[in-house]
């Protein structure tokens, strides 16, 4: 079959059928292309692959301080030879303590995968929820009255009635943090257990490395039947791909990567391989030619292209009508072009499709060829197709690639030459040395007897610092040898050796200064005058400076879980994988088991929740402190709103609250004033009813009392009733007696009277005369006393009488 060539391209034209796509002389065809473009036909090490392998060699081995010494010899060198330098030549590991602080910094930050499901079934499902709380958060004061004379609860959310959302913005904020659908649950499990199955901590590391040392970094996605959905790092350095622009390597219309292979796992991935063609391809002359790795090479392994191709696939369908008025779909090859029919019609569109490859390289060996199965699609887009790579360079232009590291290897050299300087100026310092003059000691006596030499006086000078001499000679002229010692100082490599120092440090400074990972980054040189304040805000200025790496990195992570996300389907329609995905997700919750079966069902868009760093942390701490301090917050609030990453919800969150507080506060504080104001009445009213109570006692008191006197003067008369019954019957009795001794006495009387009748008028007539004769008698008297009154003028005198003078008044 003859593949259509582009006139301007080695790739072969992707404006044919879908079956000469398919064909496997198609896919030798692109994979030469591919090989051409990176390895060219010389196979030298100035093509596009060799060059971009040595470009990243040589950053790794800055990064790891290995760099080679050959330049710095070049440099020091005198016409080549380096014979009178004894220097230690090997590297300062400068470079590699700056990536370990931006490595070990990126490896720290944590963050949670989060799921959302936006498909229409679960967005209906989030809004019907949103809605029957707002239903009762309008209806609160119904539903409870309700409530409480039903004895039952018609609330439309599952939410208590006291934990309702008072606003809007508290709903937002309630769906926000504690709203989570099952099936997102599910996913987000699915995720997580995929990232620890393939062990991704340890994949991120490696990532983040590249993106520091190299700049580029690669990882890739794949799912198979029997090991499940996998994620395995690439290296930059063995990777080809289009061209592109885009740091993100969006627009890739292929992309590979050279693994070098053993014979027995290349038989293993490809059996249908005939011995013949193992031998052959063992025995490929040109294979040493794809070598890189110079020098741990293994001979045993053959260096194989791995690549995915995207192109465009045409899907025909024929829209039959059937007999009862239905219509029926038949998949069709493009190739059909039926003639126009009333009984049916041709419908297609154009979709993007991967055909994966594999090829030895410099053989014409395909290896496979073959269209993709499992293609991760987009939910939004169908047509659209995802690569299994996922590459990010943050700062690439015209598809140059810089990095961290790439930007101070000039500076890193440069030190290393100042080190070897320093090293030469210190073999070539000579110590403090001492002058003697010896005439000095010919006249010197020390008076012991023992002679003054030179030996004597040095052993003398060093152990005690003294010095005996003379200032005259035996001769009495001057002395000029009399200080037969002198110590000799050499400071000529003191200056040179403070200037290389100095040296050293203006390029460590501008390693810093072009890298933004100042001293407060990793604490080598804090400054004792320096607040705390500016140490920090220092560091998060370096952090700054390292942000591209950061984001690239994250968006490597978030790249990966949106596939594991669209992989995750695929795994669904396996028994096997299927049931290890339900397995890992069961022991964590078992209510999602249910929901995971539906997956594929689903649409969600992935995102990650990013911890908050130090001065977030320290902001939003602050926040807390001071609503704690002023009591608008309780300590379960501040726990609450510290496990909230995102740092503007979590300011949202302390804004309701206090507000939420401050209202309940002023519910309570109006709750005891009404309740004081009801005490206060109910003290009222109880001191009223208890001086009611109190008059009530006092009259019933007063009652009782003039109802017991009452009683008593009842008994009273009632005993006096009794007594002067008593009284009237004896009194009766006695004037009966007294009636009957009455009539016995008239009667007596009677008898009497008449005989006394007649004795009484004997008796007045006697008495007549006797009255008589004593009225005159007394008449006598009184003459007689009033005579002598007027004589003698004495008093008046009484002549009343003070006896009964008539016994009528008697009674008789």
């Amino acid at each position: 079959m003859n593949v259509y060539t582009n006139t301007n391209s080695a790739f072969p034209s992707q404006i044919v059928s879908d079956a000469e796509k398919a064909s496997e002389e198609y896919g030798l065809q692109v994979s030469r292309a591919i090989e051409q473009e990176w390895f060219g036909r010389s196979r030298s090490a100035n093509n596009r692959y060799a060059s971009n392998w040595g470009n990243f060699h040589q950053l790794r081995l800055y990064a790891r301080g290995e760099q080679s010494i050959q330049k710095y010899k070049d440099e020091l060198a005198t016409n080549g030879d380096i014979s009178y330098l004894n220097l230690d030549w090997r590297p300062v590991p400068v470079i590699s303590k700056f990536v370990d602080i931006v490595v070990n910094g990126m490896s720290q930050k944590t963050y949670d995968i989060k799921a959302y499901a936006q498909d229409p079934e679960s967005l209906k499902a989030r809004t019907s929820y949103a809605e029957s709380i707002m239903r009762d958060m309008f209806a609160k004061d119904l539903i409870s009255k309700a409530n409480e004379l039903l004895g039952g609860d018609i609330s439309h959310s599952p939410i208590p009635q006291e934990d309702l959302p008072d606003t809007k913005e508290e709903l937002d904020i309630h769906m926000q943090l504690t709203y989570k659908q099952s099936i997102e649950i599910a996913e987000e499990e699915a995720i997580n257990n995929t990232l620890a199955n393939n062990k991704w901590d340890l994949i991120r590391r490696r990532l983040n490395y590249d993106l520091t040392v190299l700049g580029i970094a690669c990882v890739k996605t794949t799912f198979n039947v029997s090991e499940g959905i996998r994620i395995k790092y690439v290296d930059p350095a063995y990777i080809v791909h289009s061209y592109t622009e885009d740091p993100h390597f969006d627009d890739l219309y292929y992309i590979g990567e050279v693994r070098a292979v053993t014979i027995p796992e290349l038989k293993k991935e490809f059996p249908d391989l005939t011995d013949e063609e193992l031998y052959k391809i063992q025995n490929s002359p040109t294979n040493n030619q794809y070598i890189t790795g110079w020098g741990n090479y293994d001979e045993n392994t053959v260096q194989v292209l791995y690549f995915e191709y995207k192109t465009f696939m045409n899907q025909v369908f024929k829209i039959k009508k059937t007999e009862n008025g239905m219509e029926k779909a038949i998949e069709k090859t493009d190739e059909f072009n039926p003639p126009e029919n009333d009984n049916f019609e041709r419908v297609s569109r154009t979709i993007e499709v991967l055909y994966t490859g594999a090829k030895i390289l410099g053989t014409n060996q395909m290896l496979d060829w073959s269209l993709s199965e499992n293609m991760t699609r987009p939910y939004a887009d169908t047509t659209k197709v995802e690569m299994n790579y996922a590459v990010c360079a943050p700062r690439m232009y015209k598809g140059k690639i810089d990095s961290t590291v790439n930007k101070i290897t000039g500076f890193a050299d440069m030190i290393q030459l100042t080190h070897l300087k320093i090293q030469q100026v210190l073999s070539k310092m000579i110590p403090d040395g001492v002058f003697v003059d010896v005439d000095g000691f010919a006249d010197v006596d020390l008076g012991n007897g023992t002679n003054y030499n030179p030996a004597e006086a040095l052993n003398m000078y060093f152990q005690t610092g003294s010095i005996v001499g003379r200032s005259l000679t035996q001769e009495g002229t001057m002395n000029s040898g009399k200080i037969p010692i002198q110590e000799l100082t050499t400071s000529g490599g003191q200056a040179k050796l403070a200037s290389l120092i100095q040296t050293y440090q203006y390029y460590l400074q501008m390693i810093r200064d072009v890298t933004g990972l100042n001293e407060a980054r990793d604490g080598s040189m804090p400054d004792r005058e320096t607040l705390v304040g500016l140490q920090k805000m220092a560091a998060n200025a370096s952090n700054t400076a390292t942000k591209h790496i950061m984001q690239a990195s994250l968006f490597l992570t978030l790249k990966t879980c949106e596939n594991i996300s669209l992989r995750i389907a695929d795994a669904l329609d396996f028994p096997l994988t299927a049931s290890v995905l339900e397995q890992s997700i069961t022991t964590y919750n078992a209510s999602t088991l249910r929901d995971i079966k539906h997956l594929n069902l689903h649409d969600f868009g992935i995102y990650l929740e990013l911890e908050p760093d130090e001065e977030e942390k320290a902001m939003l701490e602050q926040n807390i402190q001071a609503a704690l301090q002023n009591q608008s917050l309780d300590l379960d609030d501040a726990i609450d709103i510290r496990q909230i990453r995102n740092l503007k919800l979590a300011n949202q969150v302390i804004k309701f609250r206090k507000a939420k507080k401050a209202k309940a506060a002023a519910e309570a504080t109006q709750a005891n004033i009404t309740a004081q104001a009801e005490a206060n009445q109910e003290t009222a009213r109880q001191a009223a009813l208890n001086e009611v109570q109190k008059q009530q006692a006092l009259t019933q008191e007063t009652i009782n009392i003039e109802r017991a006197k009452s009683q008593f003067e009842m008994e009273k008369l009632q005993m006096e009733s009794q007594l002067k019954g008593q009284l009237l019957e004896r009194e009766f009795q006695y004037n009966m007696q007294l009636t009957q001794m009455k009539i016995g006495a008239d009667v007596e009387k009677t008898q009497l009277s008449e005989k006394m009748k007649d004795d009484r008028s004997k008796e007045q007539q006697q008495i007549g005369e006797d009255r008589k004769d004593e009225r005159t008698r007394i008449q006598a008297s009184q003459q007689s006393e009033l005579i002598n009154q007027r004589k003698n003028n004495a008093l008046p005198q009484k002549f009343e009488s003070n006896g009964i003078e008539d016994f009528e008044d008697l009674g008789f």
